[in-house]
């Protein structure tokens, strides 16, 4: 990986979302959600972050929900991540 999240930030990569519904519709590309679970990839080290302490929860290969539009989304080397604040993170999937 060549970025390093800094302070509280997590980068993640997002799950594919699925293409057919429950009842067997396929769905054209226009008509998925932006999804909401991803998986971390990386994560800061925590610190001090605008004077307060934050210990760092969430670890690399989690999957965790985010909020719809949180986060920076990047290109790497062709793949798109996203980077987020660790309280952007609403939940971990176990």
């Amino acid at each position: 990986m060549k970025l390093k999240p800094l302070a509280d930030r997590v980068i993640l990569k997002m799950v594919e979302a699925e293409e057919t519904t429950k009842g067997g519709i396929i769905l054209t590309s226009a008509a998925k959600e932006k999804p909401e679970i991803a998986e971390v990839l990386a994560v800061g080290p925590g610190g001090v972050v605008d004077g307060k302490e934050v210990v760092m929860t969430v670890k690399v290969g989690d999957k965790v929900v985010t909020g719809k539009y949180s986060g920076t989304q990047v290109k790497v080397d062709g793949e798109e991540l996203t980077i987020v604040r660790q309280n952007d993170i609403l939940a971990i999937v176990e």
